[in-house]
C-alpha cells in the first residue's frame, strides 16, 4: 500500500467553501492560483502517482483567524471516500474550547490524528501550555504531525519549527508518536538526530522547494543526508508525504523510486511505516 502523509484538501471541490472563504484560504496558505478540483481529479492524481491512501490534514488558526479546513470538513471528505482518505485533525491549542473540539475529532469524526503547525501558531513544541493537547493525542493513542523547518505560509516564523526544538517534547514524552513534516528542511541532519535518538519521532519526504524533484531528493537524500542513513538506520521512520497541492505527488513519487534506496526500503517509506505511525490502517 502506497499511502501519501501530507495531503491539505483546501480546494476539494465537496468542501468548497464561498468565494469569500476561498480567498482566506488562498492569502492563509500563500496559494493563489489553485483551481477547485473535482475528486475525480484527485483520484486520477492518485493513480497516476500510484497512490493509495491519502492523509487529509485539516488545518485550524482560530486563535487570530479562521480553520482553514475544519475537522468537519475533513470528516466529511473521509466519508465520500473511505476506502481512499485517511483524515488529520487541526486545533489551535490557544482557541479557546480547542480540547473539547480535539475531542469530538477523535471520537465523533474518528479522526486518526492531530495536525500542528508551531510557526504559524506561535508556539515552540514542549510548551506545557499543550501538555494537555498532548495528554488527550495519548490518551486516544493518536499521533501528532507538526510542521518543521521552513513554511511558505505568511505569517509563519521557521524558528518555532527548528527540528532540535522538538527533543524536549520526545524526550518528555516517548510514548507520543510524532512526525517531523518536511524532514524539517533545512535542517534535515537535525531531524536525523532526533529520529536517531528517539523511536517515536519519524518524518515525512514532503519537501520540494526548488523545481525537480529529482535534483531535490537527491540533493536531500544522498548529499545533505548518505542514502545509507535512510536505507540502514532511520528506514522505519521515513513516511512518504507530498505538501500536495503545493507540490505534485507524481514527480515526488517518481524522485522517491529512483533514490537507489533498497525495495524494502521503499516498502517501508511508501506504507508501512505510515500505517504503524497512524497505528493501523482500517
Amino acid at each position: 500500500m502506497f499511502i501519501d502523509v501530507h495531503v491539505h484538501p483546501a480546494f476539494y471541490e465537496p468542501i468548497r467553501a464561498d468565494a469569500a472563504r476561498q480567498d482566506a484560504r488562498h492569502e492563509l496558505l500563500g496559494l493563489y492560483h489553485n483551481g477547485t478540483a473535482p475528486l475525480e481529479h484527485v483520484f486520477n492524481q492518485m493513480s497516476c502517482a500510484g497512490l493509495d491512501r491519502l492523509c487529509l490534514l485539516a488545518q485550524d488558526y482560530s486563535a487570530d483567524s479562521a480553520a482553514v479546513v475544519s475537522n468537519e470538513e475533513v470528516a466529511r471528505l473521509v466519508g465520500l471516500a473511505p476506502n481512499r482518505f485517511i483524515g488529520i485533525a487541526s486545533i489551535d491549542p490557544f482557541a479557546p474550547g480547542c480540547l473539547e473540539k480535539l475531542e469530538r475529532a477523535f471520537t465523533e469524526h474518528r479522526l486518526r490524528g492531530l495536525k500542528l503547525h508551531p510557526g504559524r501558531q506561535g508556539f515552540y513544541p514542549p510548551d506545557p501550555r499543550l501538555d494537555p493537547v498532548y495528554a488527550l493525542c495519548e490518551r486516544h493513542d493518536r499521533p501528532v504531525i507538526f510542521h518543521s523547518g521552513l513554511s511558505l505560509e505568511p505569517d509563519s516564523l521557521a524558528k518555532y519549527s527548528r527540528p532540535a526544538e522538538f527533543e524536549e517534547l520526545a524526550y518528555r514524552h516517548p510514548k507520543l508518536r510524532i512526525c517531523l513534516a518536511h524532514f524539517g528542511w533545512p535542517w534535515v541532519q537535525e531531524a536525523a538526530m532526533l529520529m536517531l535518538k528517539y523511536r517515536n519521532v519519524y518524518a515525512d519526504t514532503a519537501l520540494l522547494y526548488f523545481d525537480s524533484a529529482k535534483e531535490f531528493y537527491a540533493r536531500v537524500f544522498t548529499r545533505d543526508l548518505e542514502i545509507t542513513w535512510i536505507d540502514r538506520s532511520l528506514r522505519h521512520q521515513v513516511m512518504f508525504g507530498s505538501d500536495n497541492p503545493r507540490f505534485e505527488q507524481i514527480r515526488m513519487a517518481r524522485a522517491l523510486g529512483e533514490l537507489g534506496l533498497r525495495e524494502s526500503s521503499l516498502e517501508l517509506i511508501k506504507g508501512v511505516n505510515a500505517a504503524e505511525f497512524l497505528g493501523g490502517i482500517d
